[in-house]
Parts: C-alpha cells; sequence; structure tokens
C-alpha cells in the first residue's frame, strides 16, 4: 500500500499576496503535494485551515501515514483540539513533517514543549545546505551540498531540543548558520523538521527540495501501524501480576477503578 500522506496548508499568502500567487498559483499545499506524488510508494492529498475540522477530522487522520505541515500567519488560528487531535495521532505512530515556519506552528511546539524560537532575517539570500549525515535515508540520492539562491535565514540559536538526528545543516549569505534537518520521535512518531520554504521564493519547485520530501515521507512513515495502546494506563490487578504478591497497606483507587489524569 502506498503511504497515505496529507499535505496541510495554511492557504493565506496565496490568497493574499500576489508574489506568492504567482509563484505558486494552485497553493503552497498542492505544489508539495504533486512533487511527492511523482513517487509511486506515495499517495498525497492536501488539506488546509479553511476547510472543517482545518480538513483533519478524526477519522481522516486515522488513515494517514504521514502528515506535512505548512503554516505561517495565522498559526493561532488553529484549533486547540485539532492540535491534540494531532499530537495524539503522532504518539500512535503518525509521522509529521514540519516545514518552514511551521516551527512557531501550535503543534510543533505542542510536541517540542520548547518555544521553537530563532533568527531570522528576510533578505533573499542564498542558502547552500550541507548534508552532515550522509547516510541517512533523508538524505539519499542528494550531493554534499546543495543551493537555494533565495531563502529567508533562519539563524540559531534555535530553541528546540536535543534533536535524535542532524541531516542538514544551512549556510546562508550573511554568515549565519541553521540546523536545516533535525529529527526527533514523539512516542512512536518520526518527526522531521525541514527549514526551506519561505512562500516568496519557489523553494518547493526546486528538484533537491523534492527529494528531501520524498525521502522525509519514507522515513517518517511507520509500517507497523498505529500504537493505540499508548494512551492506555490500566489498573493492573494483584492476580495478574507477573509474579505472585500478596496485596498490603492503604490504597486511593479500589479494584479497576480508572486513574486520575
Amino acid at each position: 500500500m502506498a503511504i497515505r500522506t496529507v499535505v496541510w496548508g495554511e492557504n493565506i499568502h496565496e490568497q493574499t499576496n500576489e508574489v506568492v500567487a504567482s509563484i505558486y498559483p494552485e497553493g503552497m499545499h498542492n505544489t508539495i503535494a504533486k512533487a511527492i506524488n511523482s513517487d509511486p510508494a506515495i499517495t498525497a492529498t492536501t488539506a488546509t485551515l479553511q476547510e472543517p475540522e482545518h480538513g483533519l477530522s478524526a477519522a481522516r487522520l486515522k488513515d494517514t501515514d504521514v502528515l506535512i505541515w505548512w503554516g505561517h500567519k495565522d498559526h493561532g488560528a488553529v484549533a486547540d483540539e485539532i492540535v491534540e487531535r494531532v499530537a495524539e495521532r503522532v504518539w500512535e505512530g503518525m509521522g509529521l513533517i514540519v516545514l518552514h515556519s511551521g516551527h512557531f506552528s501550535k503543534i510543533f511546539k505542542r510536541l517540542m514543549g520548547t518555544p521553537c524560537a530563532l533568527k531570522w532575517r528576510e533578505a533573499g539570500e542564498r542558502e547552500r545546505l550541507w548534508v552532515i549525515n550522509p547516510r541517512h535515508p533523508i538524505a539519499a540520492g542528494l550531493d554534499e551540498n546543495f543551493v537555494l539562491e533565495n531563502e529567508e535565514m533562519y539563524g540559531e540559536a534555535f530553541s528546540v531540543p536535543e534533536p535524535l538526528e542532524t541531516v542538514f545543516i544551512s549556510w546562508f549569505q550573511g554568515g549565519e548558520v541553521f540546523r536545516s534537518g533535525i529529527t526527533w520521535r514523539r512516542g512512536a512518531g518520526n518527526i522531521f523538521y525541514f527549514r526551506p520554504g519561505h512562500e516568496t521564493y519557489p523553494t518547493y519547485h526546486d528538484a533537491n527540495v523534492h527529494k528531501v520530501l520524498v525521502n522525509a515521507v519514507k522515513w517518517a512513515h511507520n509500517p507497523q501501524g498505529s500504537l493505540t495502546t499508548i494512551h492506555d494506563a490500566p489498573n493492573v490487578p494483584v492476580e495478574q501480576a507477573p509474579e505472585p504478591i500478596v496485596e498490603r497497606g492503604p490504597k486511593l483507587h479500589q479494584a479497576g477503578e480508572a486513574g486520575y489524569r
């Protein structure tokens, strides 16, 4: 079965900014989905902020293997209920790929537990992305570096938890560097943050970026399926203990009673 991927886009700049609309006339989310659909191992559809439940109903997320997230102008408009719904699916094993300004999205901050802040400058600088983990699956098929002629600068320090792996480091024309491709695991879910993607530049038309996104979807996918028991916190009866024990001392809960959450 193909990897069921949903590309979520905020879909605001494409509607309000002439430059963005000229670069992405079909919307950034559709451009990204088209790029990763070029690989027969992936089936990508889209969802946007403006749809009911932001296009992320419980039923749809249940059938999603990997979610790609791009947001910028109105992170606050994403309903907290949807954020929690997505977080639960990540804990269960759904992959999550967060792009560019999605570092400030509610879902990314929810899963990182940190401010996710950074330095930035919008000056159309050259960005050179160095592959510092060439054997990582996300870097498959790439040269030792590739260049985006115009991009927004993001600079360290990036206030995120220490990553599981660092795949890319970017150098910018103004001198700053940034960890541009980093991974984490939350619960059973794989998370990848990929820095490029400022909306006033044609980043998502770049062949190397397409390769990274396809590789990232394949890496983030968990073929073992959902681990729904990750939410369970059972009150284990004495008679079901792995070793024989005798109950003793006072307790708060009755047999079979759920714990406090």
